[in-house]
C-alpha cells in the first residue's frame, strides 16, 4: 500500500487543530490509565504526598460525580476546543427552542467510535450550545468506570460529564424547572462496534431506560442525530457471527467498554493511524416531545413513549439527510 503522506506546506492553523485533536484522541484511549499509573507511581517517590492528599481529597468527594459533577466553564471555553471542533469541523444544529424552566433528556445517535459530536457539542461551548440553547445546561452521561480513575474524574467532571447510572441522572431531573438536560448516546458502547462510512445502524429497539427515565420525571425526551458521526474512522471487518465481532462481545460483557478495531489518518501522512478523518458532523437537535410525570410508567406506556420516540427520531432524519450528504435512499435501521 503506497502511504500519502501530509506536505510540508501545512498553514499553522490546521497544524494547531491537528495538536487539538491528538489531545483529545489520547485524553480518550489513554489519559484515564496514564493517571492510574501516575498516581501509583508517586507513592514510590519523594512526591508520594501529592497522592496521598489527593486519596483523602477523593475519598471526601467520591459522590460529587453523581451529584451534579463539577464543571468548570474556563475549560470549557478553552480555544483547545475551538481548534477540534474546526478540524472536522462540527456544527451544532438548532431546529427549535428549548424552555429553559424544562428539564431533558436527550438521545444521542449514532454513538460512533469515539462520540466526536457529543463532547464538542455538550461538553465544551465551541460550537456555542449556551448561545443556542439559554438557560439549558447540558450534561453528557459516561462509564460510571472512568469516575473510578483518579485525576482523570476531575477532568472529565470540568466538561459536565457524569455517570451513566440511574441515581445520577435522576439527580439532575429531580430539579425541576432548573433547564438541565441529560445527554445519553442511547447504543452505548456496543453500538461503537457498527460505527463505520455509510452504516446508519442504531442499537435501540431494546434501549428503552432512557425513555422510562423521561417518564418518571417529566423530562421531555430530544431526539439528535449526528450526521457525520459515522464517517471518521474505518473499522476491520466485524460482522455478526465472526470470530472478532464474538470476541469484542465478550470483552465489552466483561470490562463494560467496546474494542473496536478502528483505523483513519496518522499525524504526518493521511493512510494509517488513530486520528479522525477531516470529515464534517452536523449534530442537529430535533423537537422535543413532552412527557407527563410518570413515577411508576408500565411496560405498555414505555414501549408507547419509545414508539413514538423512534418516529420522531426517524422523521428527523429524513428531514435533514440530504441536507447532510446523506443520500435519499438511505434510511435508519433498528437493532
Amino acid at each position: 500500500m503506497a502511504i500519502e503522506f501530509a506536505p510540508r506546506s501545512i498553514p499553522l492553523e490546521r497544524r494547531l487543530q491537528t495538536v487539538a485533536v491528538i489531545q483529545w484522541v489520547y485524553s480518550f484511549l489513554a489519559l484515564a490509565q496514564t493517571c492510574i499509573i501516575l498516581y501509583f507511581v508517586l507513592l514510590f517517590t519523594r512526591f508520594w504526598i501529592i497522592s496521598v492528599v489527593y486519596g483523602i481529597w477523593w475519598f471526601i468527594d467520591w459522590d460529587t460525580p453523581s451529584q451534579g459533577g463539577r464543571r468548570s466553564p474556563l475549560l470549557q471555553k478553552s480555544v483547545v476546543w475551538r481548534y477540534l471542533r474546526d478540524y472536522f469541523p462540527i456544527k451544532l444544529v438548532k431546529t427549535v427552542d428549548l424552555d429553559p424552566r424544562e428539564n431533558y433528556v436527550f438521545g444521542f445517535h449514532p454513538h460512533g467510535v469515539l462520540v466526536a459530536g457529543a463532547f464538542t457539542n455538550f461538553c465544551t461551548e465551541a460550537t456555542g450550545f449556551p448561545e443556542l440553547f439559554p438557560g439549558v445546561t447540558p450534561y453528557l452521561l459516561m462509564l460510571p468506570l472512568w469516575f473510578r480513575a483518579p485525576f482523570f474524574r476531575d477532568y472529565i467532571m470540568s466538561g459536565g460529564l457524569i455517570p451513566s447510572d440511574r441515581e445520577s441522572a435522576s439527580y439532575l431531573l429531580k430539579k425541576k424547572k432548573s433547564g438541565n438536560a441529560i445527554v445519553i448516546a442511547v447504543g452505548g458502547a456496543p453500538e461503537s462496534l457498527d460505527a463505520r462510512p455509510g452504516a446508519f445502524k442504531l442499537l435501540l429497539k431494546d434501549r428503552k431506560g432512557f425513555i422510562k427515565l423521561a417518564m418518571q420525571h417529566g423530562a421531555s425526551l430530544v431526539p439528535v442525530f449526528s450526521f457525520g458521526e459515522n464517517e471518521l474512522f474505518d473499522q476491520v471487518d466485524n460482522p455478526k457471527g465472526s470470530f472478532l465481532r464474538g470476541v469484542q462481545e465478550k470483552l465489552q460483557k466483561v470490562m463494560g467498554v467496546a474494542l473496536p478495531l478502528f483505523h483513519a489518518r496518522g499525524v504526518f501522512q493521511y493512510s494509517f493511524g488513530l486520528l479522525p478523518y477531516r470529515r464534517p458532523i452536523y449534530t442537529v437537535v430535533g423537537k422535543p416531545i413532552k412527557v407527563t410525570e410518570n413515577p411508576t410508567p408500565t411496560s405498555e406506556e414505555i414501549d408507547k413513549m419509545h414508539k413514538i420516540y423512534i418516529e420522531n427520531l426517524c422523521e428527523l432524519f429524513e428531514k435533514h439527510k440530504t441536507q447532510y450528504n446523506v443520500p435519499a435512499d438511505k434510511h435508519l435501521t433498528f437493532i
